[in-house]
């Protein structure tokens, strides 16, 4: 291949304008940019919900927070409610951040349970400001990146809100519908699009955010794909959105039904709601019946019905075709990976971008780092349903009695028997969710590292005693989530 002078995106959406802003403000005076996009075919809103490194995005864009989540209805997100998860009628909270105060040989979570043996401390989100700010309800931006946060936001409306920075930095949208692919003879890479007007776009790197379809990396290119099913069994999902009834509380709602899980996400102006189940289990009518038997509000759109295939492509950069988004692939949104996953890919291909021409040495390192960092994201999802208690229905008997990957059985015995988690380089989840979501499933360590020895019972007891007492006066002196939204970024009526 030549220098690569011209990207084409191949579909809008979240995926689709995520890379066209980052790509036209870092490369845009140097590459042109066009995505093609049609208005007919519309867009899949995989998930309103983000993790904190949506932050570090928008601040490498030079994305101003306020006009941002004014302008997509975002509230703050502190964390994730796990309901019905363990058993029925038991909940716990992934938060975000850390908890405790660890010591560089272990981690926060031994001196927890040596508190336990000696019978001085409580739950373990206790300890955790973000966990208890969620709990009450409140929320404020702290000095020193005190409180770790990530946003809920109208994914429609992030997408508007990058196409237009992104075209202010030169990227050209071009509407149509894409019909015919052309493909060079000798070396298979894509070399045209062919919209259904009759015009022809040429370029020299294509970005696959086409959906589900995968029209470039998949009809195209054949490159495969890597189902998870047998891990990962939910194939269904229903979304609809309804009105708000009260003020936006600062975490997402995940709630466990028969074969599946229902999402809430409280929004500015509206509430996202969602039901992901196994269609093996549950019918679409029966699924449907169950999330609008269970939604507050009065629904704003009539609800759709969405089918899938978890699993990933078996090369996310194959010739000179890249996927994000749907068309690389596809994990449930349980722990809100979605946009975290696009962003990765469009981080990974801006630092390996070809400008003097694609380099197989390059297309094999992406494809390896992507494989490292989405099979660590489908293990954390798979730990929800297979460290579980539930017993009472044949999804949930089936996601308990199912074999899991050698990686995550690992996790799992360190942690039961030392209460130990080792976090590789680069890898997305951190120590303290793998902790937090392990103890909230019901996995408790049978010791402590040493260290938590050290200390004598009394001296345990003040150091518990005190990092709570921390927390919770921090906590306690937050403005409401409500409050704050209002002063600082409350967005214009509907």
């Amino acid at each position: 291949m030549n220098k690569i002078n011209r990207v084409v995106i191949a579909g809008g959406g979240t995926a689709g304008w995520m890379a066209a802003a980052a790509m036209s403000k870092v490369l845009g005076k140097a590459v042109s940019i066009q995505l093609i996009e049609s208005d007919v075919i519309g867009t899949v809103g995989v998930g309103e919900a983000t993790i904190p490194t949506l932050l570090t995005y928008n601040r490498l864009l030079g994305i101003n927070e306020r006009e941002f989540m004014a302008a997509t209805q975002a509230t703050f997100k502190l964390g994730i409610e796990f309901e019905n998860w363990k058993e029925k009628n038991h909940a716990y909270i992934h938060a975000f951040g850390i908890t405790g105060k660890d010591h560089w040989t272990a981690g926060f979570q031994h001196f927890w349970r040596r508190g336990l043996d000696v019978g001085c401390a409580s739950d373990y989100g206790d300890y955790c400001l973000e966990l208890r700010a969620a709990q009450k309800g409140r929320f404020a931006h702290m000095n020193e990146n005190g409180l770790n946060y990530a946003y809920h936001l109208d994914a429609s409306l992030y997408a508007k809100f990058l196409r237009t920075m992104a075209e202010a930095h030169g990227a050209e949208r071009i509407e149509g519908k894409i019909v015919d692919v052309a493909q060079d003879g000798e070396s298979g890479y894509v070399t045209a699009l062919t919209l259904e007007d009759g015009r022809v776009i040429e370029g020299d790197l294509f970005v696959d955010c086409s959906g589900f379809r995968g029209l470039l990396i998949e009809q195209t290119l054949h490159t495969g794909y890597e189902d998870w099913t047998h891990w990962l069994p939910c194939d269904s999902a229903i979304a609809v959105q309804t009105e708000s009834v009260s003020e936006p509380i600062p975490y997402t709602r995940s709630i466990a039904h028969d074969s599946g899980w229902q999402w809430r996400i409280p929004l500015q102006h509206r509430t996202g709601n969602g039901l992901v189940f196994c269609s093996r289990y549950q019918s679409d009518d029966d699924a449907i019946k169950t999330l609008m038997d269970n939604i507050e509000g009065k629904p704003l759109i009539d609800p759709r019905v969405l089918k899938f295939r978890t699993g990933t492509r078996r090369k996310h950069w194959n010739k000179n075709v890249v996927s994000l988004g749907l068309a690389s692939g596809f994990i449930e949104p349980l722990e809100s990976t979605s946009i975290h996953l696009i962003q990765r890919g469009i981080l990974r291909l801006m630092r390996m971008f070809p400008s003097d021409g694609i380099k197989q040495s390059d297309i094999d390192e992406f494809n390896a780092q992507t494989k490292f960092e989405t099979d660590g994201v489908r293990d954390f999802i798979i730990l929800h349903y297979h460290v579980t208690d539930r017993r009472d229905t044949p999804f949930w008997r089936q996601c308990a009695g199912m074999d899991i990957p050698d990686s995550l059985r690992h996790r799992i015995d360190l942690f039961r028997e030392t209460g130990r988690v080792f976090k590789m380089s680069d890898e997305l989840f951190a120590e303290n969710s793998w902790t937090q979501v392990m103890l909230g499933q019901g996995i408790m360590p049978e010791t402590h590292h040493p260290v938590a020895d050290v200390m004598s019972e009394e001296e345990l007891v003040r150091f518990l005693d005190h990092v709570k007492t921390n927390v919770e006066r921090a906590a306690s002196s937050l403005p409401t989530h409500q409050q704050y939204i209002e002063r600082y970024c409350k967005a214009a009526a509907m």
